[in-house]
């Protein structure tokens, strides 16, 4: 069977590389890919579990696509990726709806799984999270953007007390040099200006590997490799960012001095029942270290609020630290709990309620710091990549210090530019989040 076949990709930036390797199997295949569900014969959910919302938000989409089942052409329904993994067959019973689930590890199916006549199992689930193949193994099927993401690696090695990722993904898998070497070559051919590299923890890249690597060798040869296109590193840890990936950062004009280090927490009583190893006054000391390095250097964090016994003396201290990191951009999550997770068992749980204050009185802390640290660029020349143009004479894009989809915008006034092109923008005003300037 082939035919037309619609994907949704829910979740982190990770999970669309994961859902951009299922669709270049299926075209592969000799499927045809849709934007529209109604036009679709199979539809592909690649879901994520990582927190509650996020169970909500894969179960809501898959309820929704069903009626395509039931009411339009569509003969084949696929759940794949986190939902799948960490419930296994109790999914099954939950989903009557569905006809093939496909764990993490069992990407390399998707051909089979949306073929009627091929497909076997309800549940097709590797044993070992750990027998999940490294990122980079297959070609990807992308929507044109002058954007991409490079996983580097699978998994991690970890044992956080709030996370089930090692559950999900196995122990850390990192793809060997040359495979993201070669990646990288044929992302820029196709025209990408920008590589934002991902993994469960980018900065522990090589550790794993049969000749050790270290990311920063991996940056020095990606720079070599692509000299005109902007690296860009997320999901970075603390723990494992060294000197060595900060001189990296520092000495390649194409690596974005960008560090997204998520801290999670900074009381130390916090951090020891998350599992997190350094203590707050740590994580201050490599902060002033990135900042006395690279002084233009733009930090990114998440933290976490209502954790198992968070008092508000805890959170008081996140909230100094906040203050003193004084961060370009932070997120902020409530505590998600399940059953499955080490941190369930911890005692003082915070009330839903006091967790969501707790939120919103770090975002509106973290909002004014931000609006300030915008206002530094008034003024400025940036380099801006110019990525849609939603009117003539309006384009719309990023700087070096914004990364896709986590950080806001730049909307650029002027003629002349276009949509793939890094252009120098004069930065006219700042918003809480945005940049609004005029073609140099």
């Amino acid at each position: 069977m082939t035919g037309a076949v619609h994907l949704v990709s829910l979740g982190c930036a990770r999970n669309q590389v994961d859902s951009e390797t299922m669709l270049g199997r299926l075209a592969a295949a000799g499927w045809r890919i849709v934007d529209d569900p109604a036009a679709a014969d199979a539809i592909v959910v690649n879901t994520c579990s990582f927190i509650r919302p996020a169970i909500d938000e894969s179960i809501d989409t898959i309820l929704d696509l069903s009626d395509f089942k039931k009411r339009g052409r569509c003969r084949r329904l696929v759940v794949a990726g986190c939902l799948p993994e960490r419930f296994r067959e109790d999914i099954v019973a939950a989903l009557p709806e569905v006809d093939r689930f496909l764990g993490t590890g069992a990407f390399d199916r998707i051909v089979e799984a949306v073929d009627e006549a091929r497909s076997s199992a309800p549940v097709c689930l590797l044993p070992d999270p750990d027998h999940i193949p490294p990122a980079g193994s297959a070609p990807r099927r992308r929507d044109p953007s002058s954007s991409a993401y490079l996983k580097i690696a699978e998994g991690c090695d970890r044992h956080c007390t709030y996370c089930v990722i090692p559950k999900l993904r196995g122990r850390q898998k990192s793809v060997p040099m040359e495979i993201l070497v070669d990646e990288a070559r044929r992302l820029a051919a196709d025209g990408v200006r920008e590589l934002v590299l991902v993994a469960q923890e980018t900065t522990a890249y090589g550790a794993d590997l049969d000749l050790p690597a270290h990311l920063s060798d991996l940056l020095r040869r990606l720079h070599a490799a692509v000299p005109d296109v902007w690296l860009r590193v997320l999901y970075g840890h603390p723990e494992s960012l060294d000197d060595r990936i900060i001189a990296a950062v520092d000495e390649l004009p194409g690596v974005c001095a960008y560090f997204d280090l998520p801290v999670q927490h900074a009381s130390d009583r916090i951090l020891r029942r998350m599992g997190r190893r350094q203590t707050g006054d740590e994580l201050k000391a490599l902060m002033a270290r990135i900042r006395s390095h690279i002084p233009e250097a733009v930090l990114r964090t998440t933290v976490i609020v209502g954790f198992p016994g968070e008092s508000e003396a805890d959170f008081q201290t996140l909230m100094q630290f906040v203050r003193e990191a004084r961060f370009d951009h932070l997120g902020a999550f409530v505590y998600s709990d399940h059953p499955d997770l080490p941190s369930h068992g911890l005692d003082g749980h915070v009330p839903a309620a006091t967790a969501r204050r707790r939120r919103d009185r770090l975002m509106r802390l973290q909002m004014d710091i931000s609006q300030a640290a915008q206002q530094r660029y008034r003024g400025r020349t940036c380099a801006v990549l110019i990525e849609a143009a939603p009117e003539p004479g309006l384009y719309e894009g990023r700087t070096r210090f914004q990364a896709p989809e986590v950080d806001g915008v730049t909307y650029v006034r002027g003629e002349g530019a276009a949509v793939g092109r890094i252009c120098p923008v004069t930065i006219d005003d700042s918003l809480e989040y945005d940049l609004m300037g005029t073609l140099a």
